[in-house]
């Protein structure tokens, strides 16, 4: 006989009812915390939460069953969503459209929070103009092997190429291993202009710190550097924004920083269980970055000044497709991480000699979006051992297809 659910949990938030289900399942094993724990983090933290994320259609990431499952991601709202949830139609890349949530207020947090999100994925657009992005987001992203120091010296030097063109970047931390510079921009340019700028201030960080950052799209090429990942601001991408929960077993946060904190304080310090109390007691340090929106063309003015960045040779097959520089082979295509990584073992085990050769940086686990869904590649970069003694591409040792029974993308 199975247990009997726990009743859910009404809650009153600012005049509007919001029924959590399953209040007391258990989230985040390690910590001990409770989906009724989330829902009060967010309303502890709901004033930065909602200047990160309120007024923005979202992407819902959910993680309906449980922290160890992958999770979905739904574009389209909920037919069923609360009144106190607004609603915006974004247009996409691909010619589909979807009617995304907007949520404007704490108990919208609470709302996402009991379908089972964790973090908020807003696009850096308001639902009054969803054309033009009031968002530029710098995201810094360490290659296996880069130490936090680093990603430190490569957010300073990016701090100091947006001051030199009128900008004003807000740090947090991504509540993974990497940094997050907010620039809060005027809505005046579309998607093309705002990622060509993010790309340009990626090449300029590249050219003044070189070996410590790269703006080199291809992930085999970048070494043990810190990308500065230009391509979060192109049309349908979306960030985890400030005080957002990530999916990690210490309930870890995305956390606001004031550039005082940035060298000496740690990703791992900022958790569910620490992050309200550091609310309370010093407030938002992104409290300002509403007022001080700047322009773009000093940015795309060194764009016009540097010229085309450097494009990838293409096959000569008649494909099309870019012809990598490096000396790649795949190992695995797996529906999860933990396969992925299991697939990855067993091609060290099989090769003890070449992986004994391998840098950090060699080894490629991606996550790749699926239809609804990620899954996982898995490659080798061969380039720090010798031709002789490079191992040759074989069949994969796993070959999930996230496409299949249905229609993969052109």
């Amino acid at each position: 006989m199975s247990p009997a659910k726990t009743p859910p949990e009404i809650l009153d938030i600012d005049g509007h009812e919001v029924r959590v289900t399953s209040p007391d399942r258990v989230v985040f094993p390690e910590p001990g915390l409770t989906k009724l724990d989330l829902v009060r983090y967010y309303l502890a933290v709901a004033e930065g939460a909602l200047r990160g994320a309120g007024g923005r259609p979202m992407v819902l990431k959910r993680f309906s069953k449980g922290l160890d499952q992958e999770p979905f991601f739904q574009k389209r709202v909920p037919e069923n969503h609360p009144d106190f949830v607004d609603t915006a139609t974004l247009r996409y890349a691909s010619g589909t459209s979807a009617e995304e949530t907007v949520i404007r207020d704490a108990a919208g947090l609470a709302w996402v929070v009991n379908l089972g999100c964790l973090d908020l994925n807003p696009h850096p657009v308001r639902a009054e103009d969803l054309d033009h992005p009031d968002e530029l987001r710098v995201d810094l992203d360490p290659m296996p092997g880069v130490d936090w120091a680093q990603i430190v010296d490569v957010a300073f030097i990016a701090r100091e190429v947006l001051e030199d063109h009128g900008l004003v970047g807000w740090p947090k931390t991504s509540g993974s291993r990497g940094l997050h510079i907010l620039v809060r921009i005027c809505p005046e340019w579309d998607y093309a202009d705002v990622r060509l700028a993010a790309e340009t201030l990626a090449r300029e960080v590249g050219n003044r710190a070189p070996g410590l950052a790269t703006a080199r799209w291809w992930k085999e090429e970048r070494g043990e550097s810190v990308f500065v990942d230009f391509n979060q601001n192109a049309k349908d991408r979306t960030v985890a924004s400030a005080y957002s929960i990530r999916a990690l077993a210490d309930a870890r946060v995305s956390t606001p920083l004031t550039w005082d904190e940035v060298r000496d304080r740690r990703p791992e310090e900022f958790t569910v269980l620490t992050v309200p109390e550091r609310f309370r007691t010093i407030g938002d340090p992104h409290a300002g970055i509403d007022d001080a929106v700047g322009s773009l063309d000093a940015l795309l003015a060194l764009a016009a000044e540097l010229g085309p960045a450097e494009k990838p040779p293409r096959g000569s097959d008649g494909s099309g497709r870019r012809t990598s520089t490096m000396p790649l082979i795949e190992v695995a295509r797996t529906k999860t991480k933990p396969e992925a990584l299991d697939a990855l073992e067993t091609w060290k085990q099989r090769h003890p000699e070449a992986s004994a050769q391998l840098h950090p940086a060699d080894v490629l686990v991606d996550g790749m979006r699926g239809s609804s869904s990620l899954w996982y590649r898995v490659r080798v970069n061969l380039q720090h051992i010798p031709d002789a003694e490079r191992p040759a591409q074989g069949d994969l040792i796993a070959d999930y297809d996230p496409w299949a029974g249905r229609s993969a993308p052109a």
